[in-house]
């Protein structure tokens, strides 16, 4: 396929990339800079300079595609997670770029659109087992990814393929968080946020990158991008400690985070979230079945 892929250098897209180009498909990036032009061009990609915000250039430059893959995103960083204006870049490109997207994409006649979205859009569903079946809780920080889901969800509508991927936390090498995590592993020091028996959903980038190239092949519909087994907060912490060869000693915030309300909910609420419906779609599975491995993989990968 010729594929479009904006969000091609952020920390799931450049796997993605990489698995687009394995599985042998021509792909066009969206590159803003001379930097990201030479990272794209370094994969085998061709980079093209546009706006996702400009309808019109954007379908000048999808004419010719059979895809469109969406995974741009503009995360704050974790010192700024909690606070809503840190959101607002990644609510434009989620509500604004979106729709520019799928306008474009319809203008040039595009069959097939992919749109990343989270699995953190669910409700705490305390330890019962999640899948699309359940409806997503509006909650402000989910505002954006909901968008941006509609927008995919009116390309089907128009007759098109949507495919929608709400991954689950993601980590691993080229996540920024990654490296912080470890580093203050090493110190003793893990990231537990609310309860310690609540569920956490989580995605290597590898397999997030893999399950981009797997949706080309998939129906249009909601699927969960999440590893096979879900592990407790606890468990989670227990994990990332052991890849970096300590104890943890220290725990944090835990059930402190929820004083902030709605505004950490993605990182509070018990999501064991399913990935079943996708691995019955396509022929995908996950390198690293948890946490567990995810996280001795990346730490031996910073390391070296």
């Amino acid at each position: 396929m010729r594929v479009f892929l904006l969000g091609g250098t952020g920390a799931i897209g450049g796997h993605a990339l990489l698995a687009l180009r394995t599985a042998g498909h021509e792909v066009s990036a969206l590159a803003r800079d001379r930097e990201k032009s030479e990272a794209v061009e370094a994969q085998g990609a061709s980079p093209v300079q546009v706006s996702m915000f400009d309808r019109a250039a954007l379908e000048r430059a999808f004419r010719g595609h059979d895809a469109i893959v969406n995974l741009a995103t503009s995360m704050p960083t974790m010192a700024t997670f909690a606070f809503r204006r840190a959101w607002r870049p990644t609510e434009r490109i989620r509500i604004d770029g979106s729709a520019a997207v799928v306008d474009a994409a319809l203008a040039a006649g595009v069959p097939r659109l992919v749109q990343e979205s989270v699995s953190m859009v669910y409700p705490d569903c305390g330890d019962a087992w999640i899948d699309e079946s359940v409806a997503p809780d509006p909650y402000p920080n989910a505002r954006g990814n909901l968008a941006a889901e509609s927008s995919a969800a009116r390309f089907s509508e128009a007759g098109g393929i949507g495919v929608i991927l709400r991954l689950g936390l993601f980590y691993g090498p080229g996540a920024r968080h990654s490296e912080q995590f470890l580093s203050m592993a090493d110190h003793h020091v893990v990231p537990l946020v609310g309860s310690r028996n609540s569920y956490l959903s989580s995605i290597h980038v590898n397999d997030g990158g893999t399950a981009v190239a797997a949706a080309l092949r998939a129906a249009s519909g909601i699927y969960n991008i999440v590893d096979d087994e879900p592990l407790t907060n606890h468990a989670y912490a227990v994990a990332l400690a052991s890849a970096a060869g300590t104890r943890p000693l220290i725990r944090g915030p835990g059930r402190a985070a929820f004083l902030l309300g709605d505004r950490l909910a993605s990182l509070t609420r018990s999501m064991r979230v399913s990935n079943r419906r996708f691995r019955e779609a396509s022929d995908w599975q996950p390198r690293y079945p948890s946490a567990r491995e995810g996280w001795r993989a990346t730490a031996d990968e910073i390391k070296r």
